[in-house]
């Protein structure tokens, strides 16, 4: 069952992008630097995958949880006062992730569903 490329999936992979480079134009230092690059790379490597292997099941979720990842590592991770802007990038990051990820996951749903349904 191939279920076709969707506009999400790129816009995942704009998303890690932006979340592995956004410490160039954010101010950052130490964890909250480590933690946008390495989250921002698996991210752009996941959206990849889903758009080079978009009927691979074993990437379904993962948008889901780095988009929580994002969300919950100024908090888990302590990011300093002086950072805050990167805590900031990390927060909007993360619901994007997130949203795109539940938006995959309700389209595979939808296309799983019709596929067993006329079987």
């Amino acid at each position: 069952m191939r279920r076709g490329i969707h506009p999400q999936d790129g816009l995942a992979l704009l998303v890690g992008i932006y979340a592995f480079l956004s410490p160039i134009w954010t101010p950052t230092v130490g964890k909250a630097t480590a933690t946008m690059i390495v989250l921002g790379i698996i991210t752009a490597l996941a959206a990849l995958t889903e758009i080079v292997k978009p009927d691979l099941m074993a990437t379904e979720g993962l948008l889901v949880v780095l988009g929580v990842l994002f969300f919950i590592a100024p908090w888990v991770l302590t990011f300093r006062a002086e950072v805050m802007p990167m805590a900031w990038t990390a927060w909007v990051v993360g619901v994007v992730t997130f949203l795109i990820g539940a938006s995959d996951l309700q389209v595979t749903r939808r296309v799983h569903h019709k596929a067993v349904a006329t079987h």
